[in-house]
């Protein structure tokens, strides 16, 4: 309650001060009580004014050195912070109940965080219009034509690109068995097989890659028309994990400007599985956790993790 009351005050210097004032009053009522009580009980007129005068100078001095005194003590005591945000509500922190003596600061906490987010939304208000998304009235008129919407380059590379990039990777990893399908045309779909481990079927955009399903050695990746099946999941918890790792190793490996480096370092780190079932974990040094080997491999080091030790 001290704190946000006594922002910048010497409670100490405070404390004298009131007593300076005590002071300088009873001193004060000194002076108008030797005034009422005048001469009297005096022996001579003489003496009588004598004594008065001396009586009447003390109180003064008297009254002049608590002053001077309440002067110097005002001067340590400081003054007390202005800033008020919430004004009236300040006096909530003098409640005496206790229930209600934090309410003033759990306001004030509020009030500046609401001022911080009104700052940030003017802030972000500003750039947004800077960047307006809005069509211009020229766009909107009858006579405007719309443009037809200019695709990137690297998304309608040609197939001999493709495959001459695919068979490159093929040849860099003998122990990768890669083959290239393409059922709707120039859109490749490859199938990947890795030693005797796992197969992994990857469905590519050009040289993007869109999707990817792991699945094991010995299950089926066909459908019953004979062609490849690109979404049913595997039937074991172990390729399920690596499916969505791989999922993750996709948004990790994000260069537009080289898809053709994409490409080969997601291969390189899909690799990395060919001992998924002997390498043990990097972490713990255990081969299996929870049933499972480690299904994770770092997109660096390629190292072999299990899913909750990489954490």
């Amino acid at each position: 309650m001290a704190d946000g009351v006594n922002v910048g005050v010497n409670l100490d210097a405070f404390s004298h001060a009131i007593s300076g004032i005590q002071a300088l009053r009873s001193s004060v009522s000194r002076v108008f009580e030797s005034l009422k009580d005048g001469m009297k009980n005096r022996e001579t007129l003489e003496g009588r004014e004598k004594k008065f005068i001396a009586e009447f100078q003390d109180n003064l001095q008297a009254v002049n050195r608590d002053l001077n005194e309440l002067e110097r003590l005002s001067g340590l005591v400081g003054r007390p912070s202005e800033s008020h945000p919430l004004h009236n509500s300040g006096l909530l922190s003098l409640d005496p109940v206790q229930d209600k003596t934090p309410l003033y600061s759990q306001l004030l906490q509020a009030y500046k965080w609401s001022n911080k987010l009104q700052y940030h939304a003017g802030l972000a208000s500003s750039l947004l219009n800077q960047q307006s998304l809005k069509r211009s009235a020229n766009q909107m008129g009858a006579s405007a034509k719309r443009r037809p919407k200019v695709q990137p380059s690297t998304l309608v590379l040609p197939p001999q690109y493709v495959d001459d990039v695919i068979s490159r990777i093929g040849r860099m990893f003998p122990d990768m068995t890669i083959e290239l399908f393409r059922p709707n045309g120039t859109s490749a779909v490859l199938l990947v097989t890795l030693g005797k481990v796992l197969k992994a079927i990857v469905v590519m955009r050009s040289l993007f890659i869109d999707r990817t399903v792991v699945r094991g050695y010995n299950e089926n990746v066909y459908n019953e028309d004979g062609k490849l099946d690109i979404w049913t999941k595997s039937q074991y918890q172990v390729f399920q994990k690596v499916t969505d790792h791989a999922t993750t190793a996709l948004l990790h490996y994000q260069l537009p400007q080289m898809p053709d480096v994409v490409v080969r370092s997601f291969m390189t780190w899909l690799r990395s599985y060919i001992k998924l079932f002997q390498s043990p974990c990097q972490r713990c040094g255990r081969f299996l956790a929870d049933g499972l080997p480690p299904t994770w491999r770092d997109f660096r080091t390629l190292e072999a993790f299990h899913d909750t030790c990489r954490m």
